[in-house]
């Protein structure tokens, strides 16, 4: 039976002030429609949660959290909330500055694999916005290439805006008094090709997350190919945690990039977050080297002192630890142990082999823009016979 009409197209939102035009995307918790603001004369993104979800408080919950973590952030890479609240129906929304272009996997899927020269400048950017947002204690961990938007920008192309902070894991002091978290214990929330080790196995994540599924997205972008040579997303999150990624100078036969770049992307790919760059700043400070003359630039956008601020909130982190008051995330380096894992991530962990180099095959393609997944209770039994574990690896808002 085919859907009636958007209820939603035409509609006046607040006494007038936006005129909903059309459906630009939609997912599993909502829609976003472009609509008209005439008090402006301006075009803004209107995401809209489903009535039928009022009642559901973990997703009003996550809806709420995505607002106000994305209204903290300032950057220009990051996409602007305008205005967020309650509609009279009881619906949520969530007013966003309008973006044209198209996001970075429609940009590789139609044009392949960009040159370095144009990749990395691109990436350096990101790190900007990222680095803001792990210093105000906000973890994306759900970056994937979808959620990197190239827009024009003062006349500047290719101007990555990050979107989508609704899988984002904030600090308790971001979040007001008696909110719902959004993690359950042994639940993993992501995206398979581009989740971190530490994601896959539901442990605690910080800042070096988000740079492992940055480096994950670059290292597509430059190849058209995933580190890791897999079939399924099950297959992509046993891979995370176990194997060595494909060399990126091995991963396209005849294709050759800058001395140096490989170590950069390996660094950022290693299984233990302490092994990784210890900010984003520090990232796009070792890629600088290979932007050619766009990288001082794009680098001078990243907050001052920006490592010595992370430095002394891991401080003040660490002593909130021995106080028992730690936070229940934290971009910052944390001790081990400072959160219980489910049984069937820790079995995991303790049983997982070490890394072994992957061979060379040929790459598992992604088809288009991938489907929402609901992946729960699977036998993960290519690691370990009998271990249970329980994934929910969604995507969420994808536009067109």
């Amino acid at each position: 039976m085919a859907a009636g009409p958007d209820p939603n197209i035409g509609r006046d939102l607040l006494g007038g002030q936006f005129q909903i035009l059309q459906k630009i995307g939609s997912g599993g918790m909502g829609s976003v429609y472009k609509a008209a603001q005439p008090a402006m004369n301006r075009m803004v993104a209107v995401k809209i949660l489903h009535p039928k979800l009022a009642n559901r408080k973990d997703l009003v919950s996550r809806f709420r959290r995505e607002a106000r973590a994305m209204s903290h952030l300032t950057h220009p890479n990051t996409v602007k909330v305008l205005l967020y609240g309650e509609l009279e129906d009881g619906s949520l929304y969530i007013v966003m500055e309008y973006l044209e272009g198209k996001n970075l996997n429609q940009v590789v899927r139609k044009e392949g694999p960009l040159p370095v020269e144009r990749a990395i400048p691109i990436l350096i950017q990101v790190c900007g916005a990222l680095q803001e947002a792990h210093i105000q204690g906000i973890v994306h961990r759900d970056l994937k290439p979808e959620n990197i938007f190239l827009s024009t920008n003062g006349g500047l192309k290719d101007y990555p805006k990050v979107l989508d902070f609704g899988l984002a894991k904030v600090t308790e002091r971001e979040l007001r008094p008696g909110s719902v978290m959004l993690t359950q214990e042994g639940m993993v929330f992501g995206t398979p090709e581009f989740m971190s080790p530490e994601q896959a196995q539901g442990k605690v994540l910080d800042a070096r997350s988000d740079i492992y599924s940055l480096a994950t997205i670059l290292y597509e972008v430059l190849t058209g190919k995933l580190p890791f040579e897999a079939r399924t997303p099950m297959e992509y999150i046993q891979h995370h945690v176990t194997k060595s990624p494909i060399p990126i100078d091995e991963r396209v036969p005849g294709k050759q990039f800058p001395p140096g770049l490989g170590l950069v992307l390996g660094k950022a790919l290693e299984k233990r977050p302490e092994d990784r760059f210890e900010s984003a700043a520090e990232f796009a400070d070792a890629l600088k080297p290979f932007a050619g003359g766009a990288g001082k630039g794009y680098t001078a956008m990243m907050p001052k002192n920006a490592n010595a601020v992370l430095e002394q909130a891991a401080k003040q982190h660490a002593a909130a630890l021995q106080a028992n008051k730690a936070p229940a995330s934290s971009p910052f380096k944390s001790p081990a142990k400072t959160v219980k894992m489910a049984q069937a991530p820790q079995a995991l962990a303790a049983a997982s082999p070490k890394p072994q180099p992957a061979p060379l095959a040929k790459a598992a393609a992604r088809s288009g823009e991938t489907k929402p997944l609901l992946l729960v209770g699977i036998a993960a039994g290519c690691l370990i016979a009998g271990i249970l574990i329980t994934i929910v690896a969604m995507r969420l808002f994808q536009g067109g």
